[in-house]
């Protein structure tokens, strides 16, 4: 029995997937930072929210394309998209309110991978907040001297001043995002491209 040939889409569908491709890489943007700000200071909920929904962008890209190279390619660049919409949110909030000021590390307390380091003001008062650490290899030694920025709510894990920039988050989550548009749009185009020539993700992939 001959397999039935893919559907071929008109040209005014192929527009019309393409404007919801691109909706959809937006939503997906907009949703993970909004998700950010509603949860902040629990991380974990925006970077499940991010992946479930990157995933979901990821197939929607296939789909349309009708080949997996480019899913991985919008998977691979969804990483600065989930990364910006992620911890755009919290830095900007400390970046608005938060308390700057300097600290000495005292000592460090090692689970794992995960390094807390213990703090003391410059006049030698020890901070009830830790500064957060996770990876084998932390920048912090016992007896630095660095300034953190405190949230006053108490809502956003204290950070090192040096690595919060919201501005440069903001930039990632906006060229992780232009970069999904890119994607969007070349997906409608090659598979309708694909479907009008007969073929289907049970073909070899092309490279176009």
């Amino acid at each position: 029995m001959t397999a039935r040939a893919p559907r071929v889409w008109s040209t005014a569908g192929a527009f019309g997937r393409a404007a919801l491709l691109v909706l959809l890489a937006w939503a997906v943007a907009g949703t993970i930072t909004a998700v950010s700000y509603l949860a902040l200071g629990v991380i974990a909920v925006p970077i499940l929210t991010g992946v479930v929904l990157g995933v979901g962008f990821v197939v929607a890209v296939i789909a349309t394309h009708q080949a997996f190279w480019l899913g991985l390619l919008a998977l691979v660049c969804g990483l600065p998209v989930l990364v910006g919409a992620v911890q755009y949110a919290p830095e900007a909030a400390l970046d608005r309110r938060g308390v700057a000021q300097e600290v000495v590390i005292t000592d460090v307390d090692v689970t794992g991978k995960r390094h807390e380091f213990r703090l003391s003001t410059v006049a030698g008062e020890a901070l009830a907040e830790r500064l957060d650490y996770q990876g084998s290899s932390p920048p912090y030694q016992i007896g630095d001297r660095l300034t953190v920025i405190s949230d006053p709510e108490g809502t956003v894990p204290l950070e090192d001043a040096a690595k919060v920039d919201p501005d440069a988050k903001l930039g990632m989550l906006g060229g992780g995002t232009a970069v999904w548009t890119l994607i969007a749009l070349y997906a409608a185009r090659r598979g309708h491209v694909r479907r009008r020539n007969g073929k289907s993700l049970s073909d070899t992939p092309a490279l176009y």
